[in-house]
């Protein structure tokens, strides 16, 4: 066989393995690619929906808001514009929302009655701030004359029947009274004509009578009985039967009855001339005038004033700040006025935002929870003519904080124990807040020792003055944060009154 014809022979060829597509490789990398975006959509939308710590903190770092580029922002609290006095006392715990004023149980509006038809008013007997009472009548309709003259008929209609009743109890009573009459005439009757007959009997055995007088006699006596048998059956008809219970009493009493229904089916159609105050309360606005139809939202609203409320609008991210018998103040930028009362009700329902402020830029899809305050006895008197009246709510979360101490402060100039005693080489205790108005001590012509020595004096530094004291530590001096000013303004007691700790040293003099 020559080289050439080996050549031509069709032999396999093995290719090396590097030559291969990495198609897994690729697979992975446009996983890895698809993943990304997905990832990150999703954290962005986990993100804006539950607003983590640490986003809320990037929000209120960089000021921006979630929504807040969009055209339409969303997720978004209402702009609310405080008052100045209102802005200078703002808290960080505090909790606003727009407001509006309105009697208890909201505004009641008075409708035209069931059935009214094509009625017109024809006169309004309230006027504008009068007080009614549940069930009065404050405006009467035209069709009121025309049901009222049915009602009379029915009334005369009711007196006949009642006459008719009473007739027919009397006659009734009458034939009872005959009845028993008749029987007593027809019992004597038949006593008499047996006695007749007996007498003849003798007188036929003595030959003095005829048999036919006899036979008269017997024929008397037969028929006074029977006539007696009949009264008697013309009385039970009456005595076995109770007076109420006769037939013709009982007609009587029906047709009175039937009478009476007439009478309260024509008091109940002049109803409908009339329209009553559904509660007890103030007239606060009238809507319709007389000679027009009554309209359909009703011809004026009442509302209890006496007791006046405020609902509230809460953001919902915030909502959960708020709770029942907080206080509550509800600032009048209109009135320039405030008022104040607690949290009564907090709404179990998020709904869009219904009350918005004068700015036209401002967010008017924010979801809310409707919170309702109650207005103490002042408030209510000072509110109870503003009803729907638009005021800023600033609710104070606060934990209820200690009442300031009634009797004096204790004294200033003695330095904690817990400092005094603290071991040299102990670490320093945080720098608390400075005080409002540090200062040296006026009385003792000392030097202000710094808080932070203060705070990490040992027992053998000197005590600090009253000065220092209340700026490094106003807790321990035993005066409540608001009454600092006072503390500040008024001397401070000699050094010689004040107790020293246990080891420390008077303060030396500063030089002069």
């Amino acid at each position: 066989m020559t080289h050439s014809d080996d050549a031509s022979l069709p032999l396999p060829v093995a290719r090396p393995a590097a030559s291969a597509p990495p198609a897994p490789r690729r697979r992975r990398r446009w996983l890895l690619v698809l993943l990304v975006p997905v990832l990150m959509f999703s954290g962005a939308v986990i993100g804006l929906y539950f607003q983590p710590p640490a986003l809320r903190g990037f929000y209120a770092l960089t000021g921006l808001r979630p929504g807040g580029g969009a055209a339409y922002p969303i997720a978004l609290p209402p702009d609310i514009e405080l008052p100045r006095d209102m802005a200078e006392t703002m808290r960080a715990t505090d909790v606003l929302g727009l407001a509006r004023l309105l009697p208890r149980g909201d505004l009641s509006p008075v409708a035209a009655p069931y059935g009214a038809g094509d009625a017109r008013l024809a006169e309004i007997l309230v006027a504008e701030g009068a007080r009614v009472d549940k069930g009065a009548v404050v405006a009467r309709l035209d069709n009121h004359d025309v049901l009222h003259s049915a009602v009379l008929q029915a009334e005369a209609a009711l007196a006949i029947r009642e006459a008719a009743l009473m007739q027919t109890r009397a006659a009734v009573q009458s034939s009872r009274d005959e009845a028993q009459a008749t029987l007593d005439q027809m019992r004597a009757a038949a006593a008499d004509a047996t006695t007749q007959r007996q007498r003849t009997e003798e007188l036929l055995a003595r030959a003095a009578a005829t048999r036919a007088t006899l036979d008269a006699q017997l024929a008397a006596e037969r028929q006074a009985l029977a006539a007696v048998a009949k009264a008697e059956a013309t009385l039970a008809r009456f005595t076995t039967v109770a007076l109420d219970d006769q037939p013709d009493v009982v007609v009587a009493r029906r047709n009175l009855q039937a009478a009476q229904a007439d009478l309260d089916r024509a008091r109940r159609d002049m109803g409908r001339a009339e329209v009553l105050a559904p509660i007890t309360g103030t007239v606060l606005d009238i809507t319709a005038t007389p000679g027009a139809r009554p309209p359909a939202e009703g011809i004026m609203l009442i509302g209890d004033t006496s007791v006046m409320m405020a609902e509230a609008e809460i953001w919902q991210d915030r909502i959960s700040q708020v709770a029942v018998g907080q206080p509550v103040e509800l600032a009048s930028t209109a009135l320039g006025r405030t008022f104040h009362g607690r949290v009564q009700s907090i709404g179990l329902i998020v709904g869009r935002q219904g009350l918005v402020a004068d700015d036209t830029a401002a967010n008017t899809d924010a979801r809310v929870v409707r919170v309702m305050v109650a207005l103490d006895a002042a408030s209510s008197t000072q509110a109870a003519g503003f009803t729907n009246l638009e005021v800023i709510a600033r609710i104070d979360t606060r934990p209820d904080p200690a009442p300031a101490p009634a009797g004096p402060a204790p004294a200033i100039g003695v330095a904690p124990v817990a400092d005094s005693a603290a071991a040299p080489g102990a670490a320093p205790a945080p720098d608390p807040a400075p005080a409002r108005n540090p200062g040296p001590t006026a009385t003792t012509g000392t030097a202000p020792t710094p808080a932070t020595d203060s705070a990490t004096s040992t027992a053998t530094v000197p005590a600090p003055t009253a000065d220092t004291a209340s700026a490094a530590n106003p807790a321990a001096t035993g005066i409540a944060p608001a009454a600092e000013a006072a503390a500040d303004t008024a001397p401070t007691a000699p050094a010689s009154n004040a107790a020293p700790a246990s080891t420390a040293t008077p303060a030396p003099k500063a030089a002069p």
